[in-house]
């Protein structure tokens, strides 16, 4: 039983996946102790409440065991009548406050699982979107439906339950004490047995649950990915390749599945044997001493009753305790989150200024594998900046820098003399907004979907905005105006509309500084000349940079960068690097064939 596993259990599914962290045992033991402390007087409630039921069921043993013993001393005088009222008061007694226990179990783990599902939220929200971007959507998918699914049970039932029969079992085993000592020593018997399967079984059961989480997040990733892309497979004929991928994630994952069930199968039956043990031992030891005189008839009879007993806590502690290494792999993959690096952030960090200045840049998506090589720009304020250059060059990524989307590894990015790495992301966002193709409708009223700018914007701001993006047309078709519910299973808004919602949050939120991304290169050219209309409001006066896809864009910009192999080749004025016959001009040139 406690051998090495057979290879056929020696799966090799990922173990890590994701740019998102697993929290470390620390970090979980100190969310929980911070769940506790929270919920104390729930859990001191529970605790008074269940151990009144378990002393209301001890009753019944104890006054079997002193009938047992009159009967053995040759008494006539019983007291049935008395013993069966006492009897049937516990037993009332017992069934209100099981009631109870099951009653406050209940509505305490709802409250801790409530509190989970709003810290996880409130965190992610907080995440650094640089972080966001790269973790992608299986993983942050997986951990908001999978890991919360898995961790409903043990909330609701598993951590109430286990402190029930904890206090359950610590009560047994004091009333056999107290009963008799001897016996008490004899339940010690099951415990080696009890003691040697749950160590094997618990040295292996955490990282086989924990990578079976985490090919469960590789399914996920693969599958996403492959719908999100599914033209582009289809176009480049890479289906069966995503096929296969797919097949070797499930393939990995169905392992770690059998791999978990093995560790069930060989924990089941040491458990069982254990049960036989505890009352095999009390039996036989207590009639051993029962038959010298050592214990009597009727403290036997109630030791016995109390080690049977002793089987429902015990069983609820190691059920749910097996249920809890599920639970903790995916609590651990929800307060991950918390071990993000979030940077030396300085809440009293505001710019001086609306300088943007990129410093000696150096940045890589990968530990040793730069995208951009020690940049160094200054965009003055009012300036239109186009950075131009070949795909793959590094031109959106100088520019989430330039948002405060990512952190450099070296050098520094500031705005107005402060470092962007350094200021917490809401004030970043206030000053600076990165403006690209993606554009969400969120379900709820176009009034919603505005305030999310501006939460204290009156419905006049909210018109004005719209308005300043010619939108109020359209919007004032709607049934109901800003109360109309857009979004899923709402009124649907095309490309372009929803675009257009996503700018006038930008005129709502005013940043100064926008970067953008061809924020209309994915709609058709009518929509997107429209937009264009729109969006030349929304810049007037403020500092822009364009990651200019299109060469028309850099055209009538003020400066304009080449960025060519994570460096900045060229920079001047569209006239100047004409006239330069350099990269630029060789790109102006092709353009324009």
């Amino acid at each position: 039983m406690i051998g090495v596993e057979p290879p056929e259990y020696d799966p090799a599914a990922p173990r890590h996946v994701t740019t998102l962290p697993v929290g470390s045992p620390a970090t979980v033991r100190g969310y929980v102790g911070e769940l506790a402390r929270r919920h104390k007087g729930a859990f001191a409630l529970l605790v008074s409440v269940n151990t009144v039921a378990v002393v209301a069921s001890m009753v019944g043993p104890y006054l079997l065991g002193g009938l047992v013993e009159d009967l053995a001393a040759g008494r006539r005088d019983l007291h049935l009548g008395r013993t069966m009222a006492l009897f049937a008061v516990a037993l009332a007694v017992q069934t209100v406050f099981v009631r109870e226990v099951r009653l406050r179990g209940a509505v305490l783990g709802e409250r801790m699982l409530a509190d989970l599902r709003e810290d996880f939220l409130v965190r992610s929200v907080g995440l650094p979107p640089g972080v966001l971007e790269r973790a992608g959507t299986g993983d942050l998918l997986s951990r908001i439906t999978t890991d919360i699914d898995r961790l409903s049970n043990a909330m609701r039932e598993a951590v109430p339950q286990l402190a029930i029969a904890v206090v359950w079992s610590g009560l047994l085993l004091g009333a056999l004490t107290a009963t008799s000592p001897p016996l008490a020593l004899a339940v010690l018997v099951a415990v080696p047995v009890l003691l040697a399967g749950c160590r094997w079984y618990f040295r292996r059961a955490p990282q086989g649950y924990r990578s079976e989480a985490a090919g469960y997040a590789a399914v996920s990733a693969v599958l996403a990915e492959s719908v999100d892309a599914g033209r582009t497979i289809e176009a480049h004929r890479l289906g069966d390749r995503r096929e296969e991928l797919s097949r070797t994630r499930i393939r990995q994952w169905v392992e770690w599945e059998r791999y978990t069930m093995w560790l069930r199968s060989v924990l089941f039956p040491v458990i069982n044997v254990t049960y036989m043990l505890i009352l095999a031992s009390v039996l036989l030891i207590g009639g051993t001493l029962v038959l010298h005189g050592r214990v009597s008839v009727g403290e036997l009879t109630t030791g016995a009753l109390y080690a049977q007993m002793l089987v429902d806590p015990i069983n609820l502690i190691l059920r749910w305790y097996d249920e809890l290494q599920v639970a903790q792999v995916s609590l651990a993959r929800l307060v991950g989150v918390r071990e993000v690096e979030q940077g030396a952030w300085d809440e009293r960090l505001a710019p001086d200024g609306r300088d943007v200045h990129a410093d000696e840049v150096r940045f890589g998506y990968r530990a040793g594998s730069d995208v951009l090589h020690g940049v160094s720009l200054r965009v003055r304020p009012g300036t239109r900046l186009a950075l131009v250059g070949p795909s793959g060059a590094g031109k959106s990524t100088l520019g989430r820098l330039l948002a405060g989307i990512y952190s450099p590894r070296a050098g520094e990015v500031t705005l107005g003399g402060a470092q962007l790495a350094r200021m917490p992301a809401e004030r970043v966002r206030e000053h600076v907004a990165l403006v690209n193709q993606e554009h969400h409708v969120f379900v709820g009223t176009l009034r919603d979907n505005l305030l999310l700018a501006r939460a204290g914007a009156g419905d006049g701001e909210l018109w004005a905005a719209l308005a300043a993006v010619d939108a109020d047309g359209w919007a004032r078709g709607l049934d109901d105006g800003l109360g109309t519910e857009v979004g899923s299973g709402g009124t649907a808004l095309t490309p372009a509309q929803a675009q257009q919602v996503a700018l006038a949050r930008l005129v709502l939120a005013d940043p100064h500084t926008l970067v953008l991304d061809e924020a209309t290169s994915l709609l058709d050219p009518r929509a997107a000349r429209h937009l264009e209309r729109s969006l030349a409001r929304v810049l007037d006066g403020r500092t822009v940079v364009a990651i200019a896809h299109r060469l028309h864009t850099a055209h009538d910009a003020d400066l304009i960068a080449v960025v060519e192999d994570g460096r900045i080749s060229e920079l001047g004025s569209h006239h100047q690097l004409v006239e330069a016959d350099g990269a630029y001009a060789a790109l102006w040139r092709s353009w324009h064939g």
